[in-house]
């Protein structure tokens, strides 16, 4: 997070923005600040996972770099410390879109890219020693009534037809699927192993200390007011550099002149007490398995490594004028609605205890396709958009930007993604109706398809609309 627009967290507050941060064993103690004028080879606002592993590749490319990061807050503060901690191989986009995009061949090129990101973080964590649980035991999608099951059949008919065989996509016919995750509903579910869980704030606070050994310049508590060529400026200092990268993702709206860029979507998180290993036994994801349903309005979870079940979905309305508040972190109906959901598949814990509630906003850019861009003349750069699925996809813009900065010829530079122009969202208030009747009408569709088990017309359509 690096925007003007929200008011900062006090320090001591910190630990209490999520689960996640609550659980990291060090103190959240800021770094210090900018103070007056620096100069850098390249400036990067933001030090959540797109601008830390861009500074972080950016290193390993050429030590002799200089790399400074601004940040608002501290290193994670924003979605990078607080989202589910799926490490998985989504991508916002179908392939269709992405060949639509460029080729076929680079629409399966960026898919099996994203597979294989999924291992670089786990390899880099291994490699630096950052203790952020990774384990890679797949994500299961359950099918929990007909509707959802056709959407599964249609899914893996799908990615055959696309090339991808039972090493990446399977569908786990009732009794498979309720071995792996035993929930209410179950006929059945699709798997693939291309996913890991990760405890996330561990992750990018780990990954600020490793860039800091590497000799990246870290500044926290120093708002980016200005976002220039050349140049960014803070309330207390400046830095001028050859170039300039915003990764900035949900926080963006904050800047001057970006309200309309990418919007602000909120999703909001629950975790449960501890569980015991027996609860486990019965219900499964004895992998770590992240897991969740194929309804249109997203849920996801996750096993922590202390045993809790770490659960978020979407369902919070967009905010009028693209605002980012630390109020809108907490709302009673969606958390209690997340709650409901999950005792909803599991029975079990009607009983068991939530200890953390909180939220954060995601990006998303007009057309739903996340970019990786810099323009060469100007030396001012941009990555995100990633519509809640950054986790791997940062690393992976992360490495595509340290390439783009040092003109490093790469596979990844032809990937339909990189230098991929956005629409800007429509006037208020358009952009508040009309984004608020999209969450509305897919949660309605869930309803019906719960409840008929026909799949929802209005949703599919939607789902076209939305790029999918």
């Amino acid at each position: 997070m690096a925007a003007a627009d929200a008011p900062a967290v006090k320090a001591q507050d910190y630990k209490g923005i999520s689960f996640w941060h609550d659980s990291v064993p060090e103190p959240l103690t800021p770094r210090p600040s900018l103070a007056g004028k620096i100069e850098a080879d390249v400036a990067i606002v933001g030090a959540g996972f797109t601008g830390l592993w861009t500074a972080y590749y950016l290193k390993k490319l050429d030590s002799s770099l200089k790399v400074v990061v601004v940040e608002k807050e501290i290193a994670g503060f924003g979605a990078s410390g607080r989202n589910g901690g799926w490490c998985s191989g989504l991508f916002p986009a179908s392939w269709g879109r992405m060949a639509r995009e460029s080729t076929r061949e680079l629409a399966v090129a960026t898919q099996r890219a994203l597979f294989a990101t999924v291992d670089e973080v786990g390899r880099v964590a291994e490699e630096e020693e950052i203790n952020c649980h990774y384990q890679k035991g797949g994500t299961i999608s359950l099918a929990r009534n007909e509707a959802q099951l056709a959407k599964a059949r249609a899914a893996i008919e799908e990615s055959r037809s696309w090339g991808f065989g039972e090493e990446d996509y399977r569908l786990l016919e009732q009794g498979e699927a309720r071995s792996c995750l035993d929930a209410s509903g179950t006929l059945a579910a699709l798997y693939t192993p291309n996913c890991a869980a990760i405890h996330p704030a561990r992750l990018v606070r780990g990954l600020a200390d490793v860039a800091e050994r590497m000799g990246v310049q870290l500044y926290e508590r120093s708002a980016a007011t200005t976002i220039a060529q050349r140049r960014v400026e803070t309330a207390s200092g400046s830095v001028e550099s050859r170039f300039v990268i915003r990764a900035t993702e949900g926080f963006t709206s904050g800047l001057p002149g970006e309200s309309r860029t990418l919007l602000p979507i909120y999703s909001l998180m629950i975790a449960t007490e501890p569980l015991p290993d027996s609860f486990f036994e019965t219900v499964g994801l004895r992998r770590r398995e992240t897991f969740g349903d194929l309804r249109y309005m997203i849920i996801y979870g996750q096993r922590t490594a202390d045993n809790r079940i770490a659960f978020g979905g979407r369902g919070a309305p967009y905010h009028f004028g693209s605002k980012v508040r630390p109020e809108f972190d907490r709302d009673p109906r969606v958390h209690e609605s997340l709650r409901s959901t999950l005792v909803d598949m599991f029975p079990a814990l009607a009983d068991v205890g939530v200890t953390h509630s909180w939220g954060g906003a995601l990006g998303v850019p007009r057309d739903f396709f996340p970019s990786v861009s810099l323009d060469p003349a100007t030396g001012l750069g941009w990555a995100g958009g990633y519509v809640g699925d950054g986790v791997s996809t940062s690393n992976m813009a992360g490495r595509t930007m340290a390439h783009l900065i040092t003109g490093v010829d790469s596979e990844l530079l032809r990937l339909p993604w990189v230098n991929h122009g956005w629409r800007r969202w429509e006037r208020e208030p358009l952009r508040w109706l009309g984004f608020n009747a999209v969450i509305r009408s897919l949660g309605r569709a869930d309803e019906t398809e719960a409840r008929t088990g026909k799949p929802s017309r209005p949703a599919s359509w939607l789902g076209k609309l939305l790029g999918r």
